[in-house]
């Protein structure tokens, strides 16, 4: 049974594909079996076919050196930059939760640890005229527990323990914070990362620094965080 865990941020751009990257390279070079999906990318180009490019999908390929294909690791591909549901609404084919699911599972039945990315931050609707589909929703029923991305920058703790409380109070479970764009010895962010701890009872489990190729964090201590 593979061991399984969600990507979250605080908002868009705060370094979840980044970060997805750099934990799907820290499992594979220590060995162990490594993939990667995500229920639906927006904002991708397309190929002189006509195709779109999964860019994150790449992306997290191309920086962990992860062998899966490409074609396993998103079901739903959009070329608009927007909110997946309005993606969808623009271009058709909208997010359906048994295709995820069914995605999801297929991929766990091949790789020991699967890292799934969200879209933009906890509450990105996936889709909503066709029916109500939440990220949340796809987190309880694929029965994962959380790591939150953020920026390491101000306005942090607002966002961090924002998103704490509202994943908290939809039981959600959480195993800890990864910051982003993190510069040390900077005296608002070693603060921010302070308080974020106090105030949500989460711990930041690493620091990324712009351009850093390793995640600071020992494999054996990362994998335990998959369930």
């Amino acid at each position: 049974m593979s061991g399984k865990i969600f990507i979250t941020g605080t908002g868009t751009d705060v370094g979840k594909t980044y970060v997805a990257g750099l934990i799907a390279k820290k499992l594979k070079e220590s060995g162990r079996s490594t993939a990667y999906y995500k229920a639906a990318m927006s904002g991708n180009e397309r190929r002189s076919d006509g195709s779109l490019v999964p860019g994150d999908a790449v992306f997290v390929k191309t920086v962990s050196g992860i062998e899966q294909p490409l074609e396993d690791m998103c079901p739903y591909i959009y070329e608009t930059a927007v909110s997946p549901h309005l993606a969808s609404r623009i271009e058709g084919n909208p997010v359906k939760l048994d295709v995820v699911k069914r995605g999801f599972e297929s991929v766990c039945s091949r790789y020991d640890y699967v890292t799934m990315e969200g879209s933009g931050g906890i509450l990105c609707p996936l889709c909503f005229d066709e029916e109500k589909l939440q990220l949340e929703d796809v987190i309880k029923e694929l029965n994962l527990a959380c790591i939150i991305v953020a920026d390491a920058g101000l306005g942090t703790i607002n966002s961090v323990v924002l998103t704490c409380e509202y994943m908290k109070a939809r039981n959600i479970e959480i195993k800890g914070v990864i910051f982003n764009h993190f510069h040390p010895g900077d005296v608002m962010e070693e603060d921010n990362l302070r308080m974020c701890e106090f105030l949500t009872g989460e711990k930041v489990i690493a620091c990324v620094e712009d351009g850093d190729e390793e995640l600071d964090i020992d494999a054996d201590v990362l994998a335990s965080l998959y369930e």
